[in-house]
């Protein structure tokens, strides 16, 4: 058991799909440890770990009650996007709190700082409207901070915090890459605010290259590519997305993958969300944001 002061427990539980995270998780773990405040729940599922993964993890668990592993037999390889779902839905099964007003998933390759829950909760608190929230994301690179960009109308998939109510509302996540697109999304179509923003005490660091843990980071963005079509973006804003990502790693190369893994599954008509009421409204954001920019652009 732990011996450190009693800390408040929020009425938030936690879900980590992990595989095969053993060099880094002792990190989440650390960063989870020291929050002003805990969640009621901290479920981990090892998705299949073939190192010691479990092992950290259950060292952990026997220091702080509120952190408990579950396991999923082992597929036989990592599965992204889809799988990560999968394991969510499997921790959300394991739930013992059942009366959680809040929902996160959380990856096991991230750290933060002990005042990040306690921010995030003062915005549920300001905002009742509030679907989602988070921090921005950033990682280490020559000793220097690297964000990667996400919009401030979205939120970071590798620590989603959803109000309950929000996230029953909207059915949950889809279990395919662009799952912590389409949620937020649809959230927004349904009347709810997300968003993400910046503060010092609220930055997540990630420890990993955003979209390379399959393989390498260029099939990660040919994924990528081919998850944008899934979701329905629009031909222009799918274009614009890979141009903007091409001033990150891999430079150039990363932003014509996107492209290209779009066009890809376009010319072979490959199968797309079927909503079409999500089409729509995210069609019309996205040409908003569009026309938005040409505006400024424009106005300068």
């Amino acid at each position: 058991m732990s011996t450190d002061p009693i800390k408040k427990q929020v009425p938030l539980v936690i879900i980590a799909p992990v595989r095969d995270e053993a060099d880094l998780i002792r990190l989440t773990l650390e960063s989870m440890a020291q929050q002003t405040v805990i969640p009621v729940e901290w479920i981990i599922v090892d998705d299949g770990s073939q190192d010691n993964t479990a092992e950290i993890v259950q060292e952990y668990a026997a220091k702080y009650p509120f952190i408990r592993l579950v396991k999923r037999p082992d597929r036989g390889f990592r599965k992204v996007g889809g799988g990560v779902v999968a394991a969510f839905k499997f921790g959300v099964s394991q739930i013992q709190h059942t009366d959680y007003q809040y929902i996160a998933k959380l990856d096991g390759d991230m750290s933060f700082g002990p005042r990040y829950l306690e921010i995030m909760f003062e915005q549920f608190q300001n905002t009742q409207k509030l679907a989602a929230v988070s921090g921005k994301v950033f990682r280490e690179e020559n000793g220097n901070r690297v964000e990667e960009i996400i919009i401030d109308e979205h939120v970071a998939g590798q620590f989603k915090l959803y109000r309950r109510e929000a996230f029953e509302q909207i059915g949950g996540f889809v279990e395919e890459v662009l799952w912590d697109g389409i949620d937020v999304h649809t959230a927004r179509m349904k009347g709810w605010e997300t968003k993400s923003f910046y503060h010092p005490d609220a930055i997540l660091m990630h420890h990993r290259l955003m979209g390379s843990s399959d393989k390498n980071v260029y099939r990660g963005r040919l994924r990528w590519g081919r998850g944008i079509w899934f979701m329905g973006y629009h031909p222009l804003y799918a274009v614009a997305s890979g141009i903007f990502r091409m001033r990150e790693k891999p430079f150039i190369i990363g932003g014509l993958l996107i492209i290209a893994g779009y066009l890809g599954a376009a010319i072979r008509q490959a199968p797309r969300y079927d909503n079409p009421e999500f089409r729509e409204h995210l069609h019309r954001w996205q040409l908003g944001q569009i026309k938005a920019l040409f505006f400024k652009t424009n106005t300068k």
